[in-house]
Order: C-alpha cells, then structure tokens, then sequence
C-alpha cells in the first residue's frame, strides 16, 4: 500500500520544514515540496494528498503583483479547506489561510523577531492540537503582519503586539503565526541569511540579535518538544476521506 502523501509549499529555501520533516517521515508519510520561490507559475494539484503545509517567508500577503504565486496559493488553499483536507499555515501560510477564507491580513503596530509569550483564549486551552501548549506560552516569533480572523474560524492564541496568533478553521485547518519548527541551527540561519539582514537594521535597538541568541539557547529544548507533541497531534487529526462542504461566500 502507497504511504500517503503530503504537499508542502516552501517559499524560500531557508524556511523549510524543519522539525515536522522527521515527525511526518517517521509517521509515514511522503513529502512533495512545491518551491514556487524557484518556479512561481506551477498550479499544483491536491489530488491523492492527505495533507497541505503552506510555509513562511520574507514576502507579505498582499504583495501578489510581486508574487503572482500567492494568489494561486489561496485558491488551492481555498481548495483544500472545502475538502476537508487538514491544511497547517505557519507565519505567511497563515496568514494566506486566514485570507483565503475571507480575513485580513495588516502590517502590525512592532515586528516581533525573537521569543515572546503568547496566550491561550479559551478555546485554545482546549483545543486537541494546543494541548501541550501553558496557558502562557514561550515560542519563537519572525513576522510584521497580524491577521483579522475570517467569519466561523475559532481564535485560539494571541499576543499583545499580533492580537491572532493562531487559529483553527472548521476541524482540520490550522494557522500559526509562530514558527515552531524552528531548531538552534535554524534561527541561526534566519539570523545571518543576506534577506534578513535588512529587517534587523531596521529594528536595531528594538531587536538584539545575541540576546536572541542566549534565549534560544535557553529555550530552544522546550520548544522542540512542545513542536514534537503539538505537530503529532495536529497529524493525529488527519481525515483521510474529505468531504466537500461550501464554504461562505465571499
């Protein structure tokens, strides 16, 4: 029997999967990455997938004239959701998903770069995904847009400076604004990569790159257990039989 698949949509080559690639191999699953950094024309089809992951990177939302991609992304996105299909959007995949859906997506008041608390609403504490989750939650943030939520999705988290930070729309569709895949090497690489070296100019007082450092040293093993159990659990939740349902109009 064929191992299922999974689709992921990579937009740069230094945000990858980072932590959940082992955990969806060792589950048993194939991944096929989708880099529209490299090819932006391709329209990928969702059929025989268990799965879509939509990934990060330095492009806004909005910038669609730049980055034609995006708006074949939130059509498949879109897709996806009326199957059913268990969708994950991380930073910028979730903020396509929210947009997808019928929210909005704004520049936020501050960046947040670095570790930032976030804290569970109501419905986030008893969400099945959000389970290991404190009620107050140390994660490891890289965005400037918030996102306004669409109608019927169910807020999970939020943080002073991006009031969403994540969110469950119906059962199987998730968006963080955090990057939990993140490890040491990784936020190292996101540190020192030439596309980011602007933004940190840019928030130099505010963003100290060494002490990002020190606090990922120190917490950088809290946070890839606490990815470990939330990813498993959202993979937990996989609907191998999509049911189409409609969704509101727009």
């Amino acid at each position: 029997m064929a191992r299922p698949k999974i689709l992921v949509f990579q937009h740069v080559a230094y945000e990858p999967l980072g932590t959940l690639d082992p955990l969806l191999k060792e589950a048993g699953f194939r991944i096929r990455y989708v880099n529209f950094g490299r090819n932006p024309n391709q329209r990928p089809s969702l059929d025989k997938y268990a799965a879509l992951i939509v990934l990060g990177g330095p492009m806004n939302s909005h910038q669609i004239d730049t980055y034609p991609n995006l708006i074949t992304e939130m059509d498949v996105i879109r897709e996806a959701v009326e199957s059913d299909m268990s969708v994950l959007g991380i930073c910028l995949g979730a903020q396509l998903l929210a947009k997808a859906l019928g929210g909005h997506v704004a520049r936020n008041p501050d960046r947040e770069i670095g570790w930032y608390d976030v804290e569970l609403t109501e419905h986030g504490a008893i969400d099945p995904v959000l389970s290991a989750f404190a009620p107050t939650q140390r994660v490891f943030q890289w965005h400037e847009d918030g996102i306004e939520l669409p109608d019927d999705a169910v807020h999970l988290a939020s943080s002073p400076a991006s009031p969403v930070q994540a969110f469950r729309y119906g059962e199987h569709a998730y968006g963080f604004q955090f990057h939990l895949e993140v490890d040491g090497s990784l936020v190292e690489r996101w540190l020192t990569v030439p596309d980011n070296r602007k933004v940190l100019e840019e928030e130099q007082g505010r963003v100290d790159p060494q002490l990002v450092r020190v606090q990922t040293a120190e917490s950088i093993a809290g946070l890839q257990e606490l990815s470990r159990r939330t990813f498993s659990g959202w993979i937990g939740r996989f609907d191998f039989s999509p049911r189409r349902r409609a969704l509101p109009s727009r």
